[in-house]
């Protein structure tokens, strides 16, 4: 079974969260997800990618949001 690794390395993508083994950011899986991509065309897009590997950029993110500080802001979807 696949289990990829979330990493950060400063020879990679300049130290951005990545899935260990690609060049692909957490940011930009989920900038994807966010524009409307389907898991289906992210891995089709990307035939590196893994569908564990997509799961554990999601994972990733909603760990650094749980522990993040959080301040009052809004934002808007244009």
């Amino acid at each position: 079974m696949d289990t990829p690794r979330i990493i950060s390395d400063s020879r990679i993508m300049h130290g951005k969260p990545c899935i260990e083994g690609t060049r692909l950011t957490v940011e930009l899986l989920l900038e994807k997800l966010a524009e409307g991509r389907t898991e289906e065309e992210l891995l089709h897009a990307y035939p590196r990618l893994t569908k564990s590997g997509l799961q554990a950029a999601m994972a990733y993110a909603a760990a650094v949001i749980r522990n993040e500080d959080v301040y009052p802001v809004t934002y808007h979807v244009a």
